[in-house]
C-alpha cells in the first residue's frame, strides 16, 4: 500500500507521517517513508537520524537528472526508474533507517536561484511508479503542502490519500479542493483531523464532506514542546495511540 499524506502548510503532515510509519512498525509491516517534500528539511529530524543524500543529488543534482531523463539509450541500460525495483537496490547512501523504518528523500530546493522544483515531481513520480514494496509494505510519502502533486499527477501512483486538515478555514478549503481532485483520479482520499480540541472537533466536521473524516487526533502538548524544542517525536504520546485506531479501523 502507497499512502500520500497531503494537507495546508503547518497542518502537521511531516509529524504525522513519521507517526503513521511507526504505528505501521509497531505492526509488523515493513514500513517506507519517502520525503516528497522539497522545500522541508524536518523529517530527518523527528526521526532523530542524519538526513540521507536525496535521490536528486545521486544523479548529479536536477542538471545531471535532465540529462539522464533525455538520453534516449541511456549507457547503463537502466534509464531513471524505467523498471520496478526495490528499496534494496537504490544507493546505501539514500536509504536512512530508524527503528525498523527506512527512509528516502527525492529532493530539496539547496542552492539560491536554483530553479524550480519540477523535476522533483518528476522524480518522485518514476520513483514510486518503479518501487517493488516487499509483502505486506507500506509506503508512507510526505508531500509538499497544497496540490501541486495532484496537477503533476503524482497520486497516480498512489492508493490512499491522506488529507491532514487543522483548525483553519484554509485548511477545510483546501481538503474540499483535494477531495474533489482525488474523485477526478478515482483515488480514495480521506481526512486526519489534527490539533482537535474537543470544543472545536463538531465545527472542523461540519466544514468537511463527514464521510471521509476517518480519524481524529488531539492537541498534544507532548508533542508540541517536542516541535519546538528540536526534539524528535516521541512514540508514547496519546497521538501515537490514535494513529493506530485509525489504521485498525480504516486502512488494514
Amino acid at each position: 500500500m502507497k499512502i500520500m499524506v497531503c494537507g495546508k502548510g503547518g497542518c502537521g503532515k511531516s509529524t504525522f507521517s513519521v507517526l503513521l510509519a511507526r504505528a505501521f512498525q509497531k505492526r509488523g509491516n515493513p514500513v517506507l517513508l519517502v520525503d516528497a517534500d522539497e522545500s522541508n528539511f524536518g523529517i530527518p529530524h523527528l526521526m532523530g537520524i542524519e538526513p540521507p543524500q536525496d535521490l536528486m543529488a545521486s544523479f548529479g543534482g536536477k542538471k545531471g537528472f535532465k540529462e539522464k531523463l533525455n538520453q534516449k539509450f541511456p549507457a547503463d541500460g537502466e534509464g531513471i526508474f524505467i523498471r520496478k525495483q526495490t528499496i534494496d537496490e537504490l544507493p546505501g547512501a539514500c536509504v536512512a533507517a530508524s527503528d525498523g523504518i527506512r527512509m528516502v528523500s527525492i529532493g530539496k530546493i539547496h542552492h539560491f536561484g536554483e530553479g524550480c522544483a519540477c523535476p522533483m515531481g518528476i522524480l518522485a513520480k518514476k520513483f514510486l511508479a518503479s518501487l517493488k514494496t516487499e509483502k505486506d509494505g507500506i509506503v508512507i510519502v510526505d508531500s509538499e503542502a497544497g496540490v501541486e502533486h495532484f496537477g503533476r499527477g503524482v497520486i497516480a501512483e498512489i492508493d490512499v490519500i491522506l488529507d491532514i486538515v487543522d483548525p483553519t478555514a484554509e485548511s477545510f478549503l483546501l481538503a474540499g479542493k483535494m477531495g474533489e481532485m482525488a474523485e477526478a483520479a478515482q483515488k480514495p482520499a480521506f481526512f486526519i483531523l489534527n490539533k482537535v480540541e474537543p470544543a472545536i472537533e463538531a465545527i472542523m466536521v461540519r466544514h468537511l464532506d463527514q464521510k471521509r473524516v476517518i480519524g481524529t487526533i488531539p492537541r498534544d502538548d507532548v508533542m508540541f514542546m517536542a516541535s519546538l524544542e528540536g526534539r524528535p517525536i516521541e512514540t508514547s504520546t496519546g497521538a501515537v495511540d490514535a494513529i493506530a485506531e485509525v489504521l485498525a479501523e480504516q486502512l488494514l
